[in-house]
């Protein structure tokens, strides 16, 4: 792909990033934004390529795409927001908040748990009719009568879609606003970013294309490539966009992701425009493990066994990611990439301080309070996998480089 098709800035120094970014085309990507701040300024905000798989359309400054889990960042600091507020305790019964929930044997499962994925609810059980899949008081009627899986608190696996409804759900009972119109009004309207979870038909002209991942060379799809297709399938539909799924149908600009992390990154604070404390992002970015493995829910930040320990699946779903609360400990991922790629043992991995959340097929945000730095990657031509993807964890690579 030629350079003249990625358009964007990019400041001084932080060439290598749009070096990296133009490549990226080359090596499969079809359209995809990318954009950096250090402490609260941006200094990279590229995009390139296709907003749709016939290339007919060039992505464009406000062109908007599916981020998947990425958009469990957002729902997380909203939570995290009515904690600030002393709205909402992280150690409390969800039925305080949600007295339903307690039915099935969930009386004593907490807002800790919903966090950091040790609910136990990581699908819905009960049969939906197609047409409720979405509905927002069928998905939260159905969990609430769920029974768990595992006894909360003692396993940890992905609720890559329950997620958004539990953690939603509790938000909505404590404001009364839905968590896309609390996020819309409470943290994208004041910090300008331009991102929805859930959105109208006047949004579709921008909206990118989700593409599924590309067949082996035998025509088949890996297992990884499966399911990343499964997610991509239905994306284009006007249900799906309508919808609030606060854990997989964020819609937005990488301008936006990295620019709510670029708050994070220093402090909570971004231009003026207040979202949260530093001791409320602390707390929230404490990397969580299971109560059989540790004897409490929480560890510390970062570090920890990351070879060989993240996305294993098990028989509830995938296993062994770097949960924080509401976040993961992204520094975990650039840790494992580290120990994969040779690089010389025993160096301080950069990024180790890192937390947000990558999304299935590639995309990605991410603060780094040390380095202060705030990252955003959107594409549409997914990988496989469900957490992120080379081409975003390439270019938080450069980013760091450039920092030198």
């Amino acid at each position: 792909m030629a350079d003249a098709m990625v358009e964007g800035s990019c400041e001084p120094g932080f060439e290598k990033v749009r070096e990296v970014f133009t490549s990226s085309f080359d090596k499969g990507e079809v359209g995809a934004g990318v954009a950096v701040y250090v402490d609260g300024q941006a200094v990279v905000d590229l995009w390139g390529g296709w907003a749709d798989g016939a290339r007919t359309r060039p992505w464009q400054r406000d062109t908007i795409v599916n981020t998947f889990s990425t958009t469990k960042g957002m729902t997380a600091t909203c939570a995290h927001r009515l904690v600030e507020e002393g709205r909402l305790d992280v150690d409390e019964r969800v039925a305080t908040y949600w007295p339903e929930f307690a039915q099935a044997g969930k009386q004593d499962v907490t807002v800790r748990h919903l966090l950091n994925h040790q609910a136990g609810l990581p699908g819905i059980t009960a049969q939906l009719a197609p047409e409720k899949r979405f509905d927002w008081d069928t998905v939260t009627t159905a969990l609430a009568a769920q029974a768990p899986a595992w006894e909360p608190g003692t396993h940890a696996a992905y609720h890559a879609v329950t997620f958004g409804y539990l953690v939603g759900e509790v938000v909505r009972r404590i404001d009364g606003r839905s968590l896309g119109t609390y996020f819309e009004q409470e943290i994208a309207e004041p910090l300008g970013l331009d991102f929805m979870i859930g959105f109208g038909p006047e949004h579709d002209e921008r909206c990118a294309e989700i593409l599924v991942p590309p067949p082996e060379p035998d025509g088949t799809l890996s297992p990884a490539a499966a399911a990343s297709a499964g997610m991509a399938r239905g994306t284009g539909s006007r249900t799906w966009r309508a919808a609030e799924i606060p854990a997989a149908n964020g819609h937005g600009t990488a301008a936006a992701v990295a620019r709510m992390y670029g708050a994070l990154a220093r402090g909570g604070d971004l231009a003026g425009v207040h979202v949260l404390r530093p001791e409320t992002i602390s707390a929230a970015t404490v990397r969580q493990e299971p109560e059989a493995a540790t004897g409490s829910s929480a560890t510390g930040p970062g570090g920890g066994d990351t070879a060989g320990q993240l996305a294993a699946r098990g028989p509830v779903g995938i296993t062994g990611l770097p949960f924080a609360l509401g976040y993961m400990v992204v520094g975990d991922f650039l840790a494992l990439r580290a120990a994969t790629a040779g690089g010389p043992t025993g160096q301080p991995v950069r990024g180790a301080s890192a937390f947000g959340h990558p999304g299935a097929g590639g995309s990605i945000g991410a603060a780094d309070p040390v380095a202060k730095v705030g990252f955003g990657y959107v594409m549409n031509q997914m990988q496989a996998g469900m957490v992120g993807g080379a081409h975003g964890f390439n270019l938080i690579a450069a980013v760091y480089d450039c920092l030198g």
